[in-house]
């Protein structure tokens, strides 16, 4: 792909159904046998004759410990646009699509209380549990790690992504129940940057009359800057590109600002740095409103692109701590619930939500996300009332 363009195709069609009975499990209500048949948009890579194309294939019989959902609403993640524009790299063929909220249809997990009809969101990584990593509280770096919507067709079900009628999650991935106070809107984005926003405020220590500053304005800012308010931080800068800087800033607690504004009166006055913008360029900005003594956390930069034109002394003379944060662990996605469950009549979660495109207008939704009118498109399948 050249110049940047965005090259979606036309769907083609293929037809299959099947019938299959489901186990009996607890339910909300009494379980009948319906024939089903699952549909899902499979990516076939940005340079092949059919980007996506639609399949009806057979929903494979659970394993112990799975579960079988149906997408009620997903959402498009930067990474995916990233993937489908070819600035990213992922396996091919795949079913896109990691961010979603989900409805039990049947599952093998008789230890759980999970119902029929329970809303789940899940965890973007499944993992072991047992590794050293998992032991250590970082379950996102597994060494048997797999994650939704990232993962080749033939890696388990090929139900593996939320651009799909159906999705089978695996015995190693942790879910919550949603509650019903949040929305389909609300929910779907929060297994990825809302749980990400917890696990980057895992190290944010409580500071009296705290000072931080966001850098970038997109879902993961504004979850960011209302994360930071709510921790207690009396004052909250947020920055946004001149042309597309979000009007949602203020309204998520934070100061607005472009981001090439220079606060010459914050300099080595700010606590906390958090960059979620993903653009290298702004590092040494924030090494200079740091304090002494003061956390830059790096969410945004992952990507080769993001070289660092920094020196050891630029953090040695201040004392700075500098903290990486990729993904996160199960306990961060319970965190994510009760955050937005607690806040959700504070911040204006619903209205930053784009237009929802059924699953078969899928490239239009995809196009839609290139242009970050939005802070999240949505994808609803078909098959959802």
């Amino acid at each position: 792909m050249s110049g940047g363009r965005i090259l979606l195709r036309i769907f083609s069609h293929g037809k299959s159904h099947i019938s299959r009975s489901f186990s009996s499990v607890q339910t909300k209500s009494k379980l009948k046998t319906n024939p089903i048949s699952g549909a899902r948009t499979v990516f076939n890579g940005v340079d092949s004759k059919t980007m996506f194309a639609a399949q009806n294939i057979p929903l494979p019989e659970l394993a112990p410990g799975e579960i079988l959902a149906k997408v009620r609403l997903a959402s498009i993640c930067m990474s995916d646009v990233h993937t489908i524009t070819g600035h990213r790299i992922e396996p091919t063929p795949s079913v896109l699509g990691h961010e979603a909220v989900v409805e039990v249809i049947d599952h093998r997990r008789p230890e759980s209380n999970l119902a029929i009809g329970d809303r789940l969101t899940f965890s973007v990584a499944d993992c072991c549990g047992n590794c050293e990593f998992c032991l250590k509280g970082l379950n996102q770096k597994c060494v048997k790690l797999f994650k939704y919507g990232h993962a080749k067709l033939s890696d388990g079900s090929g139900y593996n992504g939320c651009y799909a009628t159906h999705i089978i999650l695996r015995r190693g991935t942790h879910v919550v129940k949603i509650p019903d106070v949040i929305s389909d809107r609300c929910a779907a984005p929060i297994n990825c940057s809302l749980a990400t926003t917890m696990a980057a405020m895992e190290h944010v220590p409580k500071i009296k009359n705290g000072r931080a500053f966001v850098q970038g304005d997109g879902i993961l800012g504004l979850y960011t800057s209302a994360a930071l308010r709510e921790h207690g931080f009396e004052k909250v800068y947020c920055s946004g590109t001149r042309l597309q800087r979000s009007k949602f800033i203020d309204r998520f607690g934070a100061i607005p600002l472009y981001n090439d504004e220079v606060l010459h009166e914050e300099t080595n006055k700010i606590d906390v740095v958090v960059e979620v913008c993903g653009v290298a360029s702004v590092v040494n900005d924030g090494f200079r409103m740091l304090k002494p003594g003061g956390i830059y956390l790096f969410l945004g930069m992952v990507h080769p692109h993001s070289q660092l034109n920094i020196t050891g002394e630029q953090i040695i003379r201040k004392c700075l701590t500098i903290q990486g944060i990729h993904n996160y662990a199960p306990r961060h996605l319970d965190q994510a619930v009760q955050f937005l469950a607690k806040t959700i009549r504070r911040y204006p979660y619903e209205e930053v939500m784009g237009p929802t495109y059924d699953l078969p207008d899928l490239p239009a939704a995809m196009k839609l996300a290139t242009g970050k009118q939005y802070s999240r498109v949505l994808v609803k399948p078909n098959m959802v009332n």
